[in-house]
């Protein structure tokens, strides 16, 4: 796990050309939430508190030892304009619209893939990899519940 925007940058030097970087539930690993809308939001509100050893204190606590919105952005920046890096990386999130927008921009995210919940379709191909099955008495029962409920690929399999 990376602790904070220096491991960060030391992880992107050590990572080889033809590498794969997966940042899995970004949204729960990294505060990046809207934080310069935080920000924001406090400046203008002019009620902001006047305990300057708290607002240290407080700023402090924030950059300390933890993955910044702007760390993470000059991470990605950095990776694409490694010339010949051949670098992919992809971030996982169950909450997409929760993110800054300057994380999921064009340009910076080249391919956005929505994985949604398994269809009858998704499942025939996972009883054939998993079970070598093409049809089962089972089958339409199945089809029926898919239709009611929402699973998974990962749940259906594991059960």
């Amino acid at each position: 796990m990376v602790k904070d925007n220096t491991e960060l940058r030391k992880l992107l030097i050590d990572t080889s050309s033809k590498s794969i970087i997966v940042i899995e539930d970004i949204d729960c690993s990294l505060d990046l939430t809207g934080q310069r809308k935080k920000k924001k939001d406090k400046d203008e509100g002019g009620m902001e508190e006047k305990d300057p050893v708290r607002n240290k204190m407080e700023d402090e606590e924030n950059t300390q030892s933890k993955v910044t919105l702007s760390g993470l952005l000059n991470f990605i920046d950095r990776i694409w304009s490694a010339c010949g890096g051949e670098r992919l990386v992809v971030f996982t999130t169950n909450y997409v619209d929760k993110l800054d927008p300057a994380v999921i921009r064009r340009g910076r995210m080249d391919k956005h893939i929505e994985l949604s919940y398994c269809c009858f379709k998704a499942f025939k191909v996972l009883a054939r990899n998993y079970l070598d099955l093409d049809s089962h008495e089972l089958f339409e029962t199945i089809a029926r519940l898919l239709g009611k409920t929402n699973m998974t690929p990962a749940d259906v399999a594991e059960n």
